[in-house]
C-alpha cells in the first residue's frame, strides 16, 4: 500500500483509541470484518502489529503508543477544515478597499469609516471613484465592495439591497421653473443640463425617452462629480437629472429645489455589490454588513426617495 488516506487514518485513530476490533466497527459504523481488513491494511502499511492480541483483549504496540497523538492531531485538523475561522473585529489588521460615487464619499462614507475605527481599529480602509463599465469586471480588480445603481447582477456577483427612488430634475431656487410641480417636457427642453459622468447611469433614460419623440437636449457641461454640478446649477439656469434622495440633500445644503419630471419614469435600485469569491469570508462579511448598515440608517440614503415634503 502506497497511501495512506484520510479514512484509514480514522480507522487507525478509532482502533488504538478504543482497542477494540469489535468496538471500533460499531463506532464507524463498519462490519467487524470491513475493521479486521483495514486492521490488517494498517498493520502492511506500518510494518507494525500496532494491536497486540492478549486473550479478549489487546495491547499497543510502542510504535502505536507513538502514532495515536500524531493521527489525533492530524485529524483534528482536517476536520478543522470544514469551520470557518473565527472573526474578532478588534483584532483584524487586513485592508478592504471600497468604490463609490463622489456623493456616498462625502455624505456617507465618514460615517462608515468612524464606525470602523470604534469596532475595528485595525483595518485601513481605501477609497475609489466608481467606474460603471468596471462592474463585469469586479472579480478582477482589486475592489472588496461596490455600491451602485444596478438593475440586473452580473454573474458571480453578489449584493445586499439597500433602497431605491425615482430621477427628478434639479435646479436654482430662483430657476424660473422652480414654481413648477411638474413642468412640461418643452418647458425643460428650453435650458441646458448638466451631467455627472461617474458613478453610475442616473440619466440615460431621459436622452432615450428624448430621442423616441425625436427630441435632444443641450448637455452645457459634463462633470465627473456631484458637488460640483450642484455648484453649476445653483448658479445659472442649467437644469440636472438626478436620484431624487440626492436632490433633497442638494437642497437641503444649497440654494436648489426639484421637481417631478413629466414623463414615464424608471426606478433606480441600489445594491452593495462583491465578488462570489469573497462570499464566506468571516472578515469581509463583517465590514460589508458595517457598510450596508451605515448606508441603510443613513439620512442621505435612499429610503429618503420622497418628492418635495
Amino acid at each position: 500500500m502506497e497511501r495512506l488516506n484520510l479514512n484509514l487514518l480514522r480507522a487507525l485513530a478509532t482502533l488504538l483509541e478504543e482497542k477494540n476490533v469489535t468496538q471500533a466497527s460499531v463506532r464507524l459504523h463498519l462490519t467487524q470484518s470491513a475493521m479486521s481488513r483495514q486492521l490488517a491494511q494498517l498493520r502492511d502499511y506500518f510494518d507494525d502489529p500496532l494491536l497486540i492480541r492478549e486473550g479478549n483483549s489487546y495491547h499497543l504496540s510502542a510504535r502505536a503508543i507513538e502514532l495515536l497523538p500524531r493521527v489525533q492531531s492530524i485529524l483534528s485538523q482536517a476536520d478543522g477544515l470544514r469551520q470557518l475561522s473565527h472573526f474578532d473585529p478588534a483584532s483584524c489588521d487586513r485592508q478592504f478597499s471600497f468604490a463609490c460615487t463622489d456623493y456616498v464619499a462625502q455624505f456617507i462614507f465618514p460615517h462608515i469609516l468612524n464606525r470602523l475605527q470604534r469596532e475595528a481599529p485595525g483595518i485601513s480602509f481605501s477609497y475609489e471613484l466608481w467606474k460603471p463599465q468596471s462592474l463585469s469586471r469586479l472579480g478582477q480588480l482589486p475592489l472588496d465592495f461596490v455600491s451602485t445603481t444596478i438593475s440586473t447582477l452580473p454573474a458571480n456577483l453578489q449584493s445586499i439591497f439597500l433602497g431605491k427612488d425615482q430621477p427628478v430634475c434639479l435646479m436654482a431656487a430662483k430657476h424660473p421653473l422652480a414654481t413648477e410641480a411638474r413642468p412640461s417636457l418643452d418647458a425643460l427642453l428650453a435650458y441646458p443640463f448638466v451631467r455627472v459622468n461617474s458613478g453610475g447611469d442616473k440619466d440615460s433614460f431621459f436622452e432615450r425617452a428624448l430621442e423616441s419623440q425625436g427630441l435632444s437636449r443641450q448637455i452645457l457641461f459634463e462633470v465627473p462629480f456631484f458637488s460640483a454640478a450642484f455648484q453649476v446649477v445653483a448658479q445659472g439656469r442649467a437644469l440636472m437629472i438626478l436620484p431624487a434622495h440626492i436632490a433633497r440633500n442638494a437642497a437641503n445644503a444649497l440654494p436648489l429645489s426639484y421637481c417631478e419630471l413629466p414623463l414615464a419614469l424608471p426606478e433606480h435600485h441600489y445594491h452593495l455589490c462583491w465578488h462570489l469569491k469573497h462570499d464566506r469570508d468571516p472578515a469581509h462579511g463583517w465590514v460589508r454588513n458595517c457598510i450596508a448598515d451605515e448606508i441603510k440608517a443613513s439620512m442621505y440614503s435612499p429610503k429618503f426617495h420622497d418628492l418635495k415634503s
